[in-house]
């Protein structure tokens, strides 16, 4: 079973499919390079230079050769003439081409066509009139050529879009039968930085597309060079001949001018000698004379007839010698072709291997990206489940203060007359207390004055300084009883001085045991003495707003107490 790939209309529909979108580049390409350039161009415009080599390809696909003296000639020339047929108006046009004296080729001739036409802007209306009369093409065209098929059409239709261009050739001075039609890749394969995923991936397909072309025209390349090289060497074989031969000719020619000059020595020496001696019989002279001259127009004929051979033999020999010649330049010509062809398919090459580097970084970073983006949604999960814990502490401690708030309003509802009534009651016994020490200061102070100024009569009234005394300390033991009564009060609290009555005994901390008698505080909750050091943390107690000094051991009670009371 024959593989697809072998099928010669498979191969010509290939070919078709990658000249359509060569086409639709150049187009594309010479379009937007016009705009952009905003002037006329001119033949020396690179990307107008390639269109015309697409075209030229274009119309050289499937083109019917035509034999002749040497060898098979396919030219697209003759379906362009037929355009004068179709539409008058490339009358014109086709008879500008043939009034130009540097065209020698047909090739030559269909370039000078076709520029001649873009000028004109009506490049796309010949084509369409051209590829409408397949019945004309099938004469230079074969059935799956380009312009029999789906595709000419299309890139006749794309041809439509020229017409929005300006230019401007000079003819007279431009080669156009010597020129090289090779397609120039590079101004196709641009990758730019600032392409999508999309774009990229139309990218590649696109140049894979132009790379299978290359291939396929490198191999019909391969296949002409091999044709040409074997002409060349059939031609070097005939030429051989036709040297023998000539060498054969020329010595016959030789020979016939040696037996013309020996003719001639003889019939000059029949007629001296006639003249010369006796005239004894006229008609054996006349015979042998005729006999002479008829001798002499054959072999005159004969020198005619091998001086023509000659001149045709070299005639030959010329026109193989031109042959040659331009089999030589045609041999140049395609091998200079394909190694610029090498030379794209190694830049493809590495422009694939760029792109497929270009790839798998791309792959590599899509990679630590989601690894990373990973990561951060871990974190970010981890933060809002603290974000959730924090927030239902933070309710939590919000019901803690309402509760707290709740409980120190109903109690401040409750108690909040009798706290008032007796810090009132407190505050008034406080400074009679003060009033009445400050008296029995006083007292005492102008006694001691007294006893100093009558020393002899302080052994004469004791009884009534005993009772003086007795009536100040009934009056302490009074006052204190109060004060004693607020004391027992579990929630009320008592606004007395830090610092206690001078006494006679040490005061020592219940927490630590050590003397406090400088340093001494009183714990608002459990009325205890203590130091410093072991009371020095404040709250707020359900008896008062503000924080009050509390010892350490009651901060931690309270502490507890109110983080587990209810809400």
């Amino acid at each position: 079973m024959r593989d697809d790939t072998e099928d010669p209309n498979y191969l010509m529909a290939n070919e078709r499919m990658n000249l359509m979108n060569m086409a639709k580049l150049s187009i594309k390409g010479l379009i937007e390079s016009a705009l952009n350039l905003g002037r006329t161009l001119d033949s020396d415009y690179a990307p107008l230079q390639q269109f015309f080599v697409v075209m030229e390809h274009c119309l050289k696909h499937g083109l019917k050769a035509k034999k002749t003296f040497l060898g098979q000639n396919k030219s697209f020339w003759g379906p362009l003439e037929l355009v004068e047929k179709l539409v008058p108006e490339a009358a014109e046009i086709t008879a500008s081409v043939k009034d130009l004296p540097g065209l020698k080729t047909p090739v030559g001739r269909g370039r000078a066509w076709l520029r001649l036409a873009l000028m004109q802007k009506k490049l796309s209306e010949y084509m369409k009139a051209l590829i409408n009369r397949k019945e004309l093409l099938s004469e230079f065209y074969e059935p799956n050529a380009l312009m029999m098929e789906e595709e000419g059409a299309i890139i006749a239709g794309l041809l439509v879009g020229l017409n929005v261009i300006d230019a401007n050739f000079c003819m007279k001075g431009e080669d156009l039968d010597s020129q090289v039609g090779v397609i120039d890749f590079s101004m196709y394969l641009k990758d730019g930085n600032n392409s999508k995923g999309s774009e990229g991936d139309g990218q590649i397909t696109a140049i894979l597309d132009q790379k299978n072309y290359v291939e396929e025209l490198n191999r019909h390349l391969n296949a002409t060079v091999n044709n040409l090289q074997a002409k060349v060497d059939a031609l070097e074989k005939s030429n051989t001949k036709l040297t023998e031969e000539l060498a054969v000719a020329n010595n016959r020619i030789i020979t016939l001018q040696e037996d013309m000059e020996r003719v001639k020595e003889e019939s000059s020496y029949i007629l001296e000698s006639n003249r010369k001696g006796p005239k004894p019989d006229r008609t054996s002279e006349g015979q042998a004379l005729s006999e002479a001259r008829k001798h002499l127009k054959e072999e005159t004929q004969l020198r005619l007839d091998v001086e023509k051979e000659l001149e045709i033999q070299i005639s030959m020999r010329q026109e193989m010698e031109l042959a040659m010649k331009m089999l030589e330049k045609d041999v140049c010509e395609k091998q200079d072709a394909l190694v610029s062809l090498r030379q794209q398919l190694d830049d493809l090459r590495a422009l694939k291997h760029e792109l497929a580097f270009k790839l798998q970084s791309s792959d590599l970073g899509v990679k630590q990206k989601s690894e990373l983006n990973s990561r951060l949604e871990e974190k970010t999960n981890q933060m809002a489940a603290t974000i959730k814990q924090l927030e239902q502490r933070l309710r939590q401690a919000e019901r803690g203060r309402q509760s707290a708030e709740l409980d120190n309003r109903l109690f401040k509802q409750d108690f909040g007359d009798k706290i008032n009534s007796l810090q009132l009651e407190v505050e008034e016994l406080t400074r009679q207390r003060n009033q009445l020490e400050l008296e029995l200061k006083q007292e005492r102070e102008r006694r001691l004055q007294n006893n100093r100024s009558i020393p002899g009569k302080g052994s004469q009234k004791p009884e009534p300084k005993t009772d003086e005394k007795h009536k100040i300390q009934e009056e302490n033991v009074k006052l204190k009883k109060p004060l004693e009564e607020s004391h027992r009060l579990p929630s009320h609290p008592v606004n007395e001085q830090d610092q206690p009555l001078p006494s006679e005994k040490p005061q020592m901390c219940q927490l630590c045991q050590e003397d406090c008698s400088l340093t001494k505080n009183v714990c608002k909750n459990c009325r205890g003495t203590f130091c410093n050091a072991c009371s020095t943390n404040e709250l707020p107690l359900p008896s008062s707003i503000k924080p009050e000094r509390v010892c350490n051991p009651c901060h931690e009670h309270l502490m507890k107490q109110y983080s587990s009371s209810p809400l």
